[in-house]
């Protein structure tokens, strides 16, 4: 009998020592990873402020670029493809008599396409029907111009090649990586003033910055002709359209997160 009461005693000690235990251990881990996790940053939400700040640097582009198109229309694929590819030899050729680097001539599009002649619908012929009568080639070739002041000089002179579509002249500025530079000192100085004033306002001190998010946004200016055409008229005289550059205007926008005590 005295064996079974110490028996059953050992057995509760047992258990009970052993609960005692692994409650221990589970506190302690619990506290383990509570500091790992504060360690890490971002999972804990701390007091913060976020801010929106803007900057804009305006420029003259030294580049402008355009795209024209050759199309024709022949009997055969052979006759069009002849008569669009020399006058879009001819239109290369004055392009770099001008001074266009070959690299900054590019072919962008090329098609051949059947034509046909839709016939309706008469008393001696029923159903309708389009018939094929030859076939379209249209080369579409874009350049790049380092030189603004020639722009308008080449627009006309491809023009009464023969081109029968100018289109897209825009102007940028080549390498604006300064430029962003400064648009960006801009931007993170305004989100800075708006910080120390909301933080003036709310009656706490800045702290480190916790994060940083940046979008950039050039605006390209882009050029539209009031002419009709440029000396595609047949007999009408060649006239260089009057282009004008304007500035560009470069834009970062920047979003910044203050600590806060």
């Amino acid at each position: 009998m005295d064996n079974q009461i110490f028996s059953n005693s050992w057995i509760k000690w047992a258990v009970f020592t052993s609960f005692t235990a692994l409650s221990l251990f589970l506190l302690v881990k619990v506290g383990t990873d509570l500091k790992t996790f504060n360690r890490a940053g971002d999972e804990i939400p701390s007091n913060t402020i976020t801010v929106t700040g803007t900057g804009e640097v305006f420029a003259s582009p030294d580049v402008a670029s355009f795209s024209f198109s050759i199309v024709e229309n022949a009997n055969t694929v052979a006759e069009a493809q002849k008569v669009a590819t020399d006058k879009n030899n001819k239109a290369i050729e004055f392009l770099k008599s001008k001074g266009i680097d070959p690299k900054d001539i590019q072919t962008t599009d090329y098609n051949v396409n059947p034509r046909y002649e839709y016939k309706p619908c008469t008393s001696t012929s029923c159903p309708s029907s389009s018939l094929p009568v030859g076939f379209t080639v249209s080369q579409t070739t874009s350049v790049k111009v380092r030189d603004i002041s020639i722009a308008g000089d080449l627009l006309s002179g491809v023009g009464k090649i023969g081109a029968s579509n100018l289109s897209g002249l825009s102007f940028k500025i080549d390498d604006d990586q300064v430029l962003k530079g400064e648009a960006r000192e801009k931007a993170i100085a305004n989100a800075k003033t708006k910080a120390q004033i909301l933080a003036k306002q709310l009656g706490v001190s800045l702290g480190k910055v916790t994060n940083y998010n940046e979008d950039n946004a050039p605006i390209p200016m882009m050029y539209s002709s009031k002419a009709e055409s440029f000396g595609m008229g047949g007999a009408a005289p060649m006239v260089s359209p009057q282009v004008e550059v304007g500035q560009n205007k470069i834009t970062v926008n920047v979003s910044v997160t203050y600590k806060i005590n």
